[in-house]
C-alpha cells in the first residue's frame, strides 16, 4: 500500500500508531495503576468492547497507508492479551513496519520466543529500579526484580533486540537506585531510559515536587560514568540519548515534564476499546469501533483518520502550567504509555 503523507496543523505527520490490546494489567503501579483507583471492584473494559485482533489489523493497515512506519503494542500489560502471538503475526505481515511492543516483563519469558516466531522485532521492559525494596513499592504487588530480569535474558536469546530497559524515577522512591542502573546495564547491550515521572491521567497524585529531573539524572550518571549527548536517530525520538565516553554503550533519558518535545511528536494511538488519540495527555477520543462494525469501507475509516490527525494540535507537555493541573485526563492504563 502506497503512504499517504498527512500532517497535522503544527506540520507533523503520523509515524508511529500505539496500540492498546487491553486495558488491564497485573501491576499496580504508583504513577500509572495505582491500587486506590483501580484495586477491588474496578470494572475494566468488557470483552464484547475490546477491539478484535481483525479489527486491530484493519486500522492498523490504514494507519500504515497513511505514512505509519513503527507499531507498538502497549496496554494496560500487552503480554495479557490472550493469543497475542495470533495478533502479532498478523501485523507483521504488513510491509516496512517495524513492530515492537512495551512490557512489564511479567511473562515475557514464557512468551518470548513465540512473540519473535511471530514476527516481533523487540521489546521495551518496564523496570523501575534493580533494588528488590524500591521495585516492589513502584509495582505495589510485591513483584520481584529477578521475574523481570528473567524475561529480559529470554527476550535476548530470541532476538527481540536492542532491548529497552525503562525505569519511571520517582523523587523519594528510586531515585537512589538511578546510578546502580545504569552501571548494571552498562555494556550489556541493552538500553536503559530514566523517564521523568509525569502527570497522566489524574489517579496518580502528581506532584512536581516528585519529579527527578532529567538533568539531575545525567548529572547522577555522569558524575559516576562520564557520559556525552548523542544525536536523535530521526524527529519525533522521544529520549535524549547519551552515551558513555568509554564506548560502554548509551542511556536514554525521557523530559517530558521539564524539556518538552511535543514539536516533533509522531504518536497516534488506539485504545483496546478502539478510539484514537493525539496525545498521551488527552481528554477525548474519537470512536473507530462503532464505524468498524458497522460496515465502513476503508476509505471512510480513512478519512475519520485524516479528519482527526489534520485537526491536531497537541501541545500539552510545552504548555503544562497552572492551568492545566485541574485538566481531566485519560489514564495512561487506558491508552498505553
Amino acid at each position: 500500500m502506497k503512504s499517504e503523507k498527512i500532517e497535522d496543523r503544527l506540520g507533523r505527520s503520523p509515524r508511529d500508531l500505539r496500540i492498546s490490546v487491553t486495558d488491564r494489567c497485573n501491576f499496580r503501579c504508583r504513577y500509572c495503576m495505582p491500587r486506590e483507583a483501580f484495586g477491588e471492584g474496578f470494572q475494566f473494559l468488557p470483552r464484547s468492547e475490546i477491539l478484535s485482533f481483525e479489527e486491530i489489523f484493519r486500522v492498523a493497515r490504514l494507519f500504515h497507508g497513511l505514512g505509519v512506519e513503527k507499531i507498538r503494542l502497549t496496554g494496560g500489560e500487552p503480554l495479557l492479551r490472550r493469543d497475542l502471538p495470533v495478533l502479532v503475526g498478523k501485523l507483521s505481515a504488513i510491509p516496512g513496519v517495524e513492530l515492537v511492543a512495551t512490557t512489564n516483563g511479567s511473562l515475557l519469558a514464557e512468551m518470548a520466543a513465540e512473540l519473535a516466531g511471530a514476527g516481533l522485532s523487540r521489546v521495551t521492559v518496564s523496570l523501575d529500579s534493580l533494588d528488590e525494596e524500591a521495585f516492589r513499592r513502584m509495582n505495589d504487588v510485591d513483584f520481584s526484580v529477578a521475574t523481570v530480569m528473567e524475561g529480559i535474558e529470554a527476550a535476548a536469546r530470541a532476538g527481540l533486540t536492542p532491548i529497552k530497559v525503562n525505569s519511571v524515577v520517582k523523587r523519594g522512591i528510586n531515585e537512589h537506585t538511578v546510578v546502580n542502573f545504569a552501571r548494571f546495564f552498562k555494556g550489556s547491550g541493552h538500553i536503559p531510559r530514566f523517564i521523568e515521572y509525569m502527570d497522566v491521567g489524574t489517579t496518580n497524585g502528581w506532584r512536581m515536587d516528585e519529579v527527578v529531573t532529567g538533568a539531575e539524572i545525567v548529572e547522577m550518571i555522569h558524575a559516576e560514568m562520564p557520559i556525552e549527548p548523542v544525536e536523535s536517530e530521526y524527529r519525533g525520538e522521544v529520549a535524549k540519548r547519551w552515551r558513555y565516553r568509554d564506548g560502554g554503550g548509551e542511556i536514554g533519558v525521557i523530559t517530558s515534564v521539564t524539556q518538552a518535545f511535543c514539536g516533533d511528536c509522531t504518536r497516534a494511538r488506539l485504545s483496546a476499546d478502539g478510539k484514537i488519540y493525539t496525545c498521551l495527555f488527552a481528554v477525548n477520543g474519537t470512536d473507530l469501533r462503532l464505524p468498524l462494525r458497522e460496515g465502513a469501507s476503508d476509505e471512510e475509516l480513512s478519512e475519520i483518520i485524516r479528519r482527526v490527525w489534520s485537526a491536531r494540535e497537541d501541545r500539552y507537555s510545552e504548555i503544562r502550567s497552572s492551568e492545566t493541573e485541574g485538566a481531566r485526563r485519560i489514564e495512561m492504563s487506558y491508552i498505553g504509555g
